[in-house]
């Protein structure tokens, strides 16, 4: 059985093909269109869909799911197993469901922790009794850059590399506000890795995300000792979860 599972995120969309529960292809579109979804769904033979995203521009793109495919909507009521403590459910983000749905299956009976760095940063945890109470959102890197930029009269709009390996010392205004930035950045991750670790046994850390490789190069070398994983397919993970276990359920 082929599921085709996909992402809106707050950049560009994400798409996978998954057989059972292995990824046979994947990629990151500028654009979702009806159109290319046909023709992924013909050449994968495509029997189940869900898409993490409802948006009335979607309307289209949905009912090609549901003409062609068994289409299962993703919500925060669809569940495989967590106990979601979270006060808001109607409010929390589709793609942090998803992560934790993926994190439940992928490492269970684990305190995982995760921490997406896209647009914002995002933190969650799953606890090994498999409750979710929620996390916190921070400002994403290129949020940061953009606000020196904008609330300050003189500071330019700096750019800086996602494979660079090391932060630039501060030794002019452009390197002062790199190195501000990716070290803020840098310190408020170890800071709640470190805090998390302290409260729970045997820390599962979950790195995912656009700047996730970045994070990964300076938090290799950390005084901490928690089990660090990058995993950059959680979002899509948990989507496949949902159309695995809503699935068999239904048949």
């Amino acid at each position: 059985m082929h599921n085709l599972v996909i992402d809106i995120g707050n950049t560009n969309p994400k798409i996978a093909v998954f057989k059972d529960r292995t990824m046979v292809h994947a990629q990151v579109l500028k654009q979702i269109t009806p159109d290319a979804i046909l023709d992924l769904i013909k050449e994968y033979q495509i029997t189940c869909s869900t898409i993490s995203s409802v948006g009335p521009e979607l309307e289209e793109v949905i009912s090609v799911l549901k003409a062609n495919t068994t289409y299962i909507p993703f919500s925060t009521g669809s569940n495989i197993g967590v106990k979601n403590k979270y006060k808001t459910p109607s409010t929390l983000g589709l793609d942090r469901w998803a992560k934790v749905i993926a994190a439940h299956y992928y490492y269970p009976a684990k305190n995982c922790f995760i921490v997406d760095a896209g647009t914002c940063i995002v933190y969650d945890l799953l606890n090994a009794q498999s409750e979710y109470f929620g996390g916190s959102i921070s400002l994403g890197i290129e949020m940061r850059f953009k606000a020196l930029n904008h609330y300050t009269g003189r500071l330019p709009l700096v750019d800086w590399d996602r494979e660079e390996g090391e932060i630039p010392e501060g030794t002019d205004t452009i390197t002062a506000i790199q190195n501000g930035v990716l070290q803020g950045v840098i310190n408020e991750v170890e800071g709640f890795i470190t805090q998390q670790n302290n409260k729970n046994n045997d820390l599962t850390v979950l790195i995912t995300g656009g700047s996730a490789t970045f994070l990964l190069k300076q938090l290799k070398n950390s005084i901490f000792a928690p089990q660090i994983t990058h995993d950059p397919y959680l979002v899509l993970k948990g989507l496949n979860e949902v159309i695995a276990f809503e699935y068999v359920q239904k048949n």
